[in-house]
């Protein structure tokens, strides 16, 4: 089993920046993909950032320029790097990560609780 804690999140003003951080800890094999998703309040969770375990990246167009996803394989940490943040990035933001385990077959999608953040004008 693995959990993904998420930090990094609150509130700033137009502009701003945040850094997201997303550590995995627990009994796994190795992590894939890893990746950022956000929910804004009555919208559909979205795709936000992906990082393969290859470290090709692919953005939302909506953050393209602005948002840079990194990780770091051996703390197993995946980053978002938010610069010019825009009242329409206030969401929660979700980690995933496409964890390999020893004793399964396939790959499972783990989620993380999910981080608020919230830009004001």
């Amino acid at each position: 089993q693995v959990q993904l804690v998420e930090s990094g999140g609150g509130s700033v003003q137009a502009g701003g920046s945040l850094r997201l951080s997303c550590a995995a800890s627990g009994s796994f094999g190795s992590i894939s993909d890893m990746g950022w998703h956000r929910q804004a309040p009555g919208k559909e969770r979205e795709l936000v950032a992906v990082i393969t375990e290859s470290d090709s990246t692919n953005y939302a167009d909506s953050v393209k320029g602005r948002f840079t996803i990194s990780r770091d394989d051996a703390e197993n940490t995946v980053y978002l790097q938010m610069n010019s943040l825009k009242p329409e990035d206030t969401a929660v933001y979700y980690c995933h990560a496409q964890v390999k385990y020893s004793w399964l077959y396939q790959p499972r999608s783990e989620w993380g609780q999910g981080t608020q953040v919230t830009v004001s004008s």
